[in-house]
C-alpha cells in the first residue's frame, strides 16, 4: 500500500467521449433519410418538349428550315442541300427551325454551328402533327 502512494496520480487518463458515437448515429441517419427519400419520391415521369397543338403548317413563319427525320433540310418546304443554306438566306436576319422532337440533341447543335446559321437568328418552332399517336 506504501507503494501506490508514493507513485503520482495518473494525470493523463483518457476519458471516453460518448458524443462522438451519438453523433455518428445520427450523421448515419441523416444519410439513411436522405437517401431513401431520394428513391422513394422521385418523379415517375420524364421531360416531354413543349408542342404547340392545332396548328396548320401553312400559317408557319417564314423562311421556315425544316429538318427531316432522315437529316436530309427544306426552306419552306423545298429540298435545300446544305451547301446552298448559305446564299438562301444571306438576305434573312431570322430563319424558323423545326425539328423532329426525337432528334438527337448533337444534331441540332451540329446544325447550329454551321457558318451559314451564325449571321442569322435562329427561332425553334414546335409543331403537333395531327397523325401522330399520342
Amino acid at each position: 500500500m506504501a507503494l501506490r502512494k508514493v507513485l503520482p496520480p495518473d494525470a493523463n487518463r483518457l476519458k471516453v467521449d460518448n458524443s462522438f458515437f451519438i453523433v455518428n448515429i445520427v450523421l448515419l441517419l441523416i444519410l439513411f433519410f436522405l437517401a431513401t427519400g431520394q428513391l422513394l419520391n422521385s418523379p415517375s415521369f420524364g421531360v416531354e418538349l413543349s408542342e404547340t397543338e392545332e396548328l396548320p403548317v401553312e400559317i408557319l413563319p417564314s423562311p421556315l428550315l425544316i429538318v427531316n427525320a432522315d437529316g436530309s433540310l427544306s426552306l419552306d418546304g423545298e429540298p435545300i442541300a446544305p451547301e446552298l443554306l448559305g446564299p438562301a438566306l444571306a438576305n434573312q436576319s431570322r430563319v424558323h427551325l423545326l425539328i423532329p422532337k426525337d432528334s438527337p440533341a448533337t444534331q441540332l447543335i451540329d446544325l447550329l454551328a454551321r457558318p451559314e446559321l451564325s449571321t442569322v437568328e435562329v427561332k425553334l418552332v414546335t409543331i403537333h402533327y395531327r397523325g401522330e399517336a399520342e
